[in-house]
């Protein structure tokens, strides 16, 4: 799946609030007036099969959302032994408005899971720019019996932010993951976990930290 994303006014609505521009340590300025552009460079995995995932970004440049509608992972009773795992892999070339970069300050994850007791689901995903050794990996395990929605929130402290490099273009890539295991108590029934919003669609909220790249 290949494409840019341009802002757009209905995407705001999709949107949880975004961080505010600049931290408490200092130094990050306001989201440039200027249009972020997202392009989808690659998207691979058993968690979004090819057209089921898209990007979008919000108005004031400071989130974007990644949307999907096959994402499922299940295990027990006559589930293939292969669906207690699915995962994604996005690669996203990200154009920002010259003199400036970005870091990726928070991230929240929902969906629903229905797992039995003894069944455990983990949510699980790692950040990092192309080129870069240095990958950040957050995990969230959900404990059976479990029947109701979940949400998940990786959050990096201000100090810690890893920026895209000024003036170089690198893809950046996140790889997401869900995992359930259906336990020795309830083996026979089937445990599930699932990104998903009451539409149907996946919505994944990536929150934008900004800051102004040094004059060269």
């Amino acid at each position: 799946m290949t494409g840019g994303f341009l802002l757009s006014g209905a995407i705001a609505a999709l949107l949880t609030t975004a961080l505010p521009a600049q931290g408490s340590t200092g130094g990050f300025e306001d989201p440039p007036p200027d249009k972020i552009v997202i392009k989808v460079a690659t998207v691979n995995g058993s968690g979004c099969p090819q057209g089921t995932a898209a990007v979008a970004v919000s108005e004031d440049n400071t989130a974007f959302t990644v949307t999907y509608s096959d994402y499922l992972a299940q295990a027990g009773g006559s589930s293939d032994p292969t669906a207690f795992r699915k995962n994604c892999q996005l690669s996203l070339i990200v154009h920002v408005p010259g003199g400036f970069t970005y870091a990726i300050a928070s991230a929240d994850y929902r969906g629903f899971a229905a797992l039995q007791p003894g069944a455990s689901g983990t949510q699980r995903a790692s950040y990092y720019f192309q080129g870069s050794s240095s990958t950040v990996f957050k995990n969230h395990p959900f404990s059976g019996p479990y029947n109701d929605n979940w949400q998940a929130t990786d959050t990096t402290d201000w100090p810690q932010l890893v920026y895209a490099p000024c003036g170089v273009q690198r893809n950046f890539n996140i790889n997401t993951e869900l995992r359930v295991t259906a336990g020795t108590q309830s083996p026979g029934k089937v445990s599930f976990m699932t990104m998903d919003s009451t539409d149907g669609d996946i919505s994944t909220v990536y929150h934008l930290a900004w800051k102004e790249c040094p004059a060269s």
